[in-house]
This record gives C-alpha cells, sequence and structure tokens, in this order.
C-alpha cells in the first residue's frame, strides 16, 4: 500500500474527518465578531453555543462544478434536512488550460455563495463547516479567491485535501452498500477530480484499505479532450481518448488492488454522473432522487447507457430527461470515468448514491459536537463532585 498524502492511504484508517483546527466565525461582511460565543475550533458558530434540537448544522460543498449546501437537524442517529440549495457554477471552467480561476466564474459562485450565506443566517445553524475542493486545490488564484469569498459573504471556505474529501464521500453514503462479504469500492466522480475508496464494511464507518485521487472530473477531463465534434467517428474517438487518459491514471491503483480476491464485488457511486444515467436506466420523465437514490443497477446497463450516449450528437443529449443543456456537455465524460472504473472493479451491479459530501460533513459536525458536549458535561460534573469533597 501506498502512503502519498494526496494518491493513496494505509491499510486501517477507519476515522472520520475532523473540522480543521482554526477557522473565523461565520459572520455578514460589515458586522462585528459576537464576543458572548465560542465555538470548537475549527467550526463555524452560529447563534448560539449550546445545542438544542431545534438547532441546525450545515454543510457547504463547493466543487469543481457545483455549489452546494445542506442544513439539516439532528434526529436520533440521523438528521432531518430542513434546507438545502445546489447551483452549477463551473467554478473550474477554464482552469485545465490557465490554471487560474476567472473572473467570470469566480463571480458566479460569489452570487451562489451569496445566497448560501442567507440560508446560514435565516436559520438557527448551530455550527457550519464549508469546503472547497479540487479547482481550489489547484488554481493558481485559489487563495485569492478564499478570502474574496470570506469578505464578501462572511463564509470562510475550507479548501481540503483529496484524503479527507475521500472520506467524508464514504462517510455520507456507506449506508447505501448492499449487504455482502470482503472489500467494496466507493467512487465520487467530481468536477475536477475522482476518489476511489476501497473499504471493509462492518459496525460503524467503514475502514479504509486503500484510496486513489485523480485529477480527473468531468469538467477537467472535457477541457482536456477538447469541445465538441461533429461526426460519430470523431465522437468516438474523443471518447477513447478519454477512456485512455482515466484509465492511466487509475493504472498504479488498480495493481495495487489486483490481488484482492472478492467473490462477489460490490460497488456505489455518488455523483451527478451516476444518478444522471440512473435516471436514464429509469427513463424518467425529469429527476427523482427518491427514485434515484439508493437504486441499484446492473453495470452493463449503465456500461450501454454510457456506450450510446458518446456517440451522440450534442442536439440528440439536449432532448434527453435528466441532462439538458446543463449537464449535456460534461456527461461524457462522467461516462469515460464511469466506465474505467468498471474495468478495475468488475462489479455486475451499481449502486447509486445521491448524497455524499455534504452528508458525511453533517455527520462529521453532529458527531463532534456530541463528543464535546459529553466532554463538557463530564467536566462539569468532576468540577461539582471536587467542590462538594
Amino acid at each position: 500500500m501506498v502512503t502519498d498524502k494526496e494518491n493513496g492511504s494505509t491499510q486501517g484508517e477507519s476515522r472520520a474527518p475532523e473540522p480543521p483546527k482554526a477557522r473565523s466565525e461565520f459572520r455578514p461582511p460589515g458586522k462585528s465578531k459576537p464576543s458572548q460565543t465560542r465555538a470548537p475550533a475549527g467550526w463555524t458558530v452560529g447563534a448560539s453555543a449550546s445545542s438544542s434540537p431545534r438547532q441546525a448544522y450545515a454543510a457547504l460543498d463547493l466543487g469543481t462544478n457545483n455549489c452546494r449546501l445542506l442544513i439539516a437537524r439532528p434526529q436520533g442517529q440521523n438528521f432531518t434536512v430542513i434546507d438545502a440549495f445546489s447551483r452549477v457554477v463551473r467554478l473550474g471552467e477554464g482552469l485545465a488550460q490557465t490554471g487560474r480561476l476567472s473572473e467570470a466564474a469566480m463571480n458566479r459562485t460569489v452570487n451562489a455563495l451569496r445566497i448560501c450565506a442567507d440560508k446560514l443566517k435565516r436559520r438557527n445553524v448551530r455550527l457550519a463547516w464549508s469546503v472547497a475542493t479540487e479547482a481550489c486545490r489547484r488554481a493558481e488564484n485559489g487563495a485569492e479567491f478564499i478570502e474574496r469569498v470570506h469578505r464578501e459573504t462572511g463564509i470562510v471556505l475550507d479548501v481540503i485535501s483529496a484524503q479527507d474529501e475521500a472520506r467524508l464521500a464514504v462517510l455520507g453514503c456507506h449506508i447505501l452498500l448492499e449487504e455482502g462479504t470482503g472489500p467494496a469500492m466507493i467512487f465520487d466522480i467530481g468536477g475536477g477530480s475522482t476518489e476511489l475508496v476501497l473499504i471493509e464494511t462492518g459496525d460503524g464507518i467503514p475502514r479504509i484499505l486503500d484510496w486513489q485521487s485523480v485529477p480527473w472530473g468531468v469538467v477537467s477531463l472535457t477541457e482536456t479532450c477538447g469541445g465538441e465534434v461533429h461526426s460519430t467517428d470523431e465522437r468516438a474517438a474523443r471518447y477513447a481518448k478519454m477512456r485512455e487518459l482515466v484509465s492511466d491514471s487509475f493504472a498504479g491503483f488498480a495493481q495495487r488492488i489486483g490481488d484482492v480476491q472478492v467473490p462477489s464485488p460490490r460497488l456505489l457511486g455518488t455523483s451527478g454522473t451516476v444518478t444522471t444515467l440512473a435516471s436514464l436506466h429509469l427513463d424518467l420523465p425529469q429527476y427523482d432522487r427518491k427514485a434515484v437514490d439508493g437504486l441499484i443497477v446492473p453495470a452493463h446497463s449503465m456500461r450501454a447507457i454510457s456506450q450510446r450516449l458518446s456517440v451522440m450528437s450534442p442536439e440528440e443529449r439536449y432532448e434527453l430527461p435528466c441532462i439538458g443543456r446543463e449537464r449535456s456537455d460534461l456527461v461524457i465524460a462522467g461516462c469515460a470515468i464511469l466506465e474505467s472504473i468498471l474495468d478495475i472493479w468488475p462489479a455486475e451491479r451499481l449502486g447509486v448514491a445521491d448524497r455524499g459530501i455534504r452528508e458525511g460533513i453533517l455527520r462529521s459536525l453532529i458527531a463532534s459536537d456530541r463528543r464535546t458536549e459529553r466532554g463538557n458535561s463530564n467536566s462539569h460534573r468532576k468540577v461539582r463532585r471536587g467542590n462538594r469533597t
């Protein structure tokens, strides 16, 4: 097993990612920092420093393609979503060519984040964790953008590592894995990168056996392989180039896991790619999360849909329900990545998750906050006992 922090993991890791060690509190631009509240290090603090069942937790995931927010209240061991937001912002547009975030992309993203900031203010959010991923990791001006977001919206983005991105995705969706024996694979196809995680399931959080992050997501792969082409042969050649690039990036990981013996490989994917293809598999007239999240699809059906899409014209893809213009130019890259994953982990069935990093953040925040409260409660009891002696 490799130990490089950005490309693999040693055996035995099972911990959930912890919020960052230091960060400013969320507050609208121009507002003074509240002096009466203190939060555990690294969390954004809301209106109160003590939790109650009515208080909420928030998770914001700023990816290369999408900006997504979830606000939820704890409910037993789970949570209930009370507000959400999702917008395609294409923050990483042009990044593959220039190495920088464009002004237009940053403007679109800041506008979306202003909406998120307004929701955070209006809801009774106790703690929030806002993360940014591959686009901000890679861009030369990523740090400048993070500062701009803080200055204009009050949101402090934490640029997480690929390793924590993989862990959060696993934490957010692993409960949808089919039951079975032996290791399982979870993957997350993003806008700027794809994470593959080999896990061993059991009680609680799965144990991570190995993982890989590659710099190919639907935006970065699409831009690297050029724009739309006109003939069927040209489209097939472009798709083959995508498949080759991704497969080459997966080669080291494929070699490492080549000796893993699994009687019936289990595979679970979280991304817009798999939810879109699952919608096409079901022939849905419009996207329906309830029908897709937790669905199990034959892998050969996902391959067939991917190959059919790969040679379609842009106009033909526009007309398909659940794709439209918003996803039409990016779905082909997602198909190429998915097929490459099926090559190295030949599962007969694919689990589909319309959940991932945001849900992982929420579970991490709630669990960490409860541990902090238990620790504070224990300390108070010790103080009271000490005063009586």
